[in-house]
């Protein structure tokens, strides 16, 4: 896969990059916020090679890559002018709701690695000790130990930076508000319970590791800020904006938006402990059930703060609710891998797998198997609320931030029960995908299999249609991963198939309009009667000929019969001058079709059947 081309093609079908006000990613997506969604093009992302699907929600639009999203957003960030802080008064708004869900995702986003990487370690740590092989009060464990809680202790100091940079404030201003909520002279006012500012009385609470109370306070500080400078001459506003940022935002959130803060994060917590305690079984069959299509909308990112509280409060409850959503859908996929003759299918599903296993990313499995193949969303949905349902009326709780995964099982407690309800939720998935397979889009693929061999379809009332493209060339036939240009084995520019030309020939493949002639000579483009969409390019990178060696013989706006001549070259010249020959036989609008079935042959001769295309 040519991740440039990927990039680019992104691009271009999100409005082109005067259409994004900002771009970030998180583990698997890339989530943009566009100045008018109307301009995208969902059906011509979607089907791009390389994106798993695309979400709107949360304010933002949201392209499903997997795990080689920081790949894709590192290509796109190179070769266009986009940044993960850019900002338009054009930009839509959306409802409240949609902003509220983009400012927390945005502000966790950027932490992701960090909070999953240091709970996995605090999970590391808990087997060590429990097994024997590390003492708790050893200089290894305590240094490991520092590694491992830093970025939760010092949370409200990063979420302070990421928080200012989404509202488009001074990001340093905002981790000094949140570092000043750690700082010693502060935090030793504790011990003394109540104290003053300004003969105000002051109550000081322990603000490590919380969420709210810095998040209140930078959302105040952003707007201060805003204010401030509208009355402040610029060449003062170095120094005297922070300055007085500092001296307003600080002492009000030691007065007001922390003891706030920590009330509402403590009251949320308190509700869920409650609905535990009254119903843990009920409340983690819905936590189950409902985790996968908060993921799929994007709106899984509203929960983690309350996750991260709880956590801060002595373990969070939801995450072990939820997980027997995550395990569910590795279950599922380990079901195609069982199930799926399909290599490709069972490729994919061992693919998509083993990033949700190992470390809790389900999005590949969701977008790449489960909302293709629909009918085991029900089989996540029961399997999940099942495993919700135990871990809740165990009272399980995560004592880490960390995703759901099987490394991750150590960072819950009681850790038994935990993966008794995880495990049952993972088995009950992979066995009913096993025994009960997919969704009908499994027959759909037999049918694609039958119209290929030119079978009729038994039962059917002609719900699908076919059109037969005939190779335009004589050759060895190829697959298009095999061609030696990202361009085309990517599936950028569409599917369809290569041929290694034994003769220096070209004739339509079927009947249709020129659409295109290159200058050069060197490839063409056609659309069929029926709307497909050709390009049949001759040799690669031989654009580089400047039409040497190349006889078009028809011109744009042509009408052609299929076998009609189009094109001559000299095949050994142009061997000769260095370049390969191979040409690509590209469907340009893929992504009109349900299927394109290449011909099961390794050679083969000009007017014989090349590709089916299913409708």
């Amino acid at each position: 896969m040519s991740y440039q081309a990927l990039a680019k093609d992104i691009i271009k079908n999100v409005g082109g990059e005067e259409n994004v006000s900002s771009l970030v990613h998180c583990a698997t997506r890339l989530r943009f916020t566009l100045k008018d969604a109307n301009k995208a093009n969902k059906q011509a992302l979607e089907g791009l090679d390389g994106v798993l699907s695309v979400v709107q929600g949360g304010g933002q639009y949201q392209v499903v890559i997997g795990s080689h999203v920081s790949d894709v957003f590192k290509e796109i960030t190179d070769s266009a002018n986009i940044g993960s802080n850019a900002n338009s008064s054009n930009e839509s708004k959306g409802s409240i709701t949609s902003q509220v869900f983009d400012v927390i995702s945005r502000s966790f986003s950027p932490l992701l690695g960090a909070l999953a990487g240091a709970g996995m370690l605090k999970a590391l740590l808990t087997v060590l000790t429990m097994v024997g092989w590390l003492s708790a009060e050893s200089g290894t464990y305590l240094i490991l130990a520092a590694a491992g809680n830093a970025v939760f202790f010092f949370l409200p100091i990063f979420l302070g930076i990421t928080l200012a940079i989404r509202l488009g404030a001074n990001a340093y201003v905002g981790g000094a508000i949140g570092a000043a909520l750690l700082e010693p002279n502060l935090t030793g006012l504790i011990e003394g319970g109540a104290s003053s500012f300004l003969g105000i009385p002051a109550i000081i609470v322990d603000y490590s590791s919380t969420v709210f109370p810095v998040f209140i306070a930078v959302c105040m500080y952003a707007v201060f800020e805003k204010m401030i400078k509208k009355v402040i001459h610029k060449d003062l506003q170095m120094f005297l904006v922070p300055m007085l940022s500092l001296i307003v935002i600080v002492p009000l959130t030691v007065l007001i938006f922390g003891p706030f803060g920590v009330y509402v994060g403590n009251a949320i917590g308190g509700a869920i402990s409650f609905l535990a305690e009254r119903s843990g079984l009920l409340t983690g069959a819905v936590m189950g059930a409902g985790w996968t299509f908060l993921t799929l909308l994007g709106l899984h990112w509203g929960v983690v703060p309350i996750i991260i509280q709880n956590l801060g409060a002595g373990g969070d409850p939801l995450s072990s609710m939820l997980s027997g959503a995550v395990f569910a859908q590795i279950g599922v996929a380990v079901g195609f891998i069982l199930r799926a003759k399909d290599k490709k299918l069972k490729a994919l599903a061992v693919s998509t797998m083993l990033p949700g296993a190992l470390a809790g990313v389900t999005e590949p499995i969701l977008y790449g198997l489960i909302l293709r193949y629909r009918k085991t969303l029900i089989y996540v949905i029961g399997a999940g609320a099942i495993g919700g349902a135990i871990n809740g009326a165990f009272g399980s709780k995560a004592m880490v931030f960390a995703f759901p995964s099987f490394l991750s099982i150590p960072a819950f407690s009681p850790m038994v029960q935990h993966a008794v309800g995880v495990l049952t939720a993972f088995l009950l998935a992979l066995i009913v995908t096993a025994v009960f397979g997919f969704e009908t889009k499994a027959k759909q693929e037999q049918q694609t299999d039958s119209v290929a061999a030119g079978e009729p379809l038994v039962g059917t009332k002609q719900l699908t249609k076919k059109e037969n493209v005939v190779s335009p060339i004589s050759g060895e036939v190829k697959a298009l991963s095999d061609v030696n240009d990202a361009a085309f084995s990517s599936e950028a520019l569409g599917k369809g198939i290569a041929i290694e030309p034994s003769v220096g020939e070209v004739v339509s493949p079927v009947d249709g309009v020129i659409s295109a002639v290159f200058p050069t000579g060197h490839a063409i483009g056609i659309t069929s009667n029926d709307g497909a969409e050709i390009l049949i390019h001759i040799g690669i990178n031989t654009v580089q000929l400047n039409g040497k060696h190349f006889t078009p013989l028809v011109k744009q706006g042509d009408t052609v019969k299929q076998g009609d001549h189009l094109v001559n070259f000299e095949l050994e010249k142009i061997k000769e001058a260095g370049f390969e020959v191979t040409t690509p036989v590209i469907i340009t609008n893929t992504d009109r079709y349900l299927e394109i079935v290449e011909a099961d042959k390794k050679s083969v001769q000009a007017n014989e059947n090349l590709l089916t295309l299913v409708v």
